[in-house]
């Protein structure tokens, strides 16, 4: 038997709090990111932006050559549309991984990955928190 409507409700909107620092910082970018010949699409609860600054920005990530998206809390910056169809499901790892860890995420996504460097392995594919997407992406 599933949770009740309130809890469930409740928790949802606690996870979206939760989050809320890392939101407002994609909703940031993103923004500059309209004003700069980019676009805005809603898709299952989460913000998706893409094209124009957007673009631009996740193109200078590290590796972003590379990079069809990044999370932050519930707003994901994709280099296109098509992008953020492919990454869907790995990108909406990270919002519910935001949900749980909020503004810890970041420092221990990087600790994380500081950690695989140290010890010789590969700070992202290796990261828990990838793993744990790209296990989504292989319906795992």
């Amino acid at each position: 038997m599933g949770e009740p409507r309130l809890i469930h409700a409740l928790r949802r909107t606690a996870g979206i709090l939760w989050a809320s620092p890392y939101t407002l910082l994609g909703l940031c970018i993103g923004g500059v990111g309209l004003c700069s010949g980019g676009r805005v699409r809603m898709r299952d609860g989460v913000i998706q932006f893409y094209d124009g600054g957007t673009k631009w920005f996740v193109q200078r990530l590290p590796g972003g050559q590379f990079a069809l998206a990044i999370t932050f809390g519930h707003v994901v910056l994709g280099q296109t549309d098509a992008s953020l169809d492919i990454s869907h499901r790995h990108e909406l790892v990270h919002v519910r991984q935001y949900e749980r860890w909020g503004p810890l995420f970041g420092p221990t996504y990087l600790l994380c990955s500081l950690v695989l460097w140290i010890m010789g392995r590969r700070p992202y594919r290796d990261n828990p928190f990838e793993v744990e997407a790209y296990e989504a992406d292989r319906g795992v």
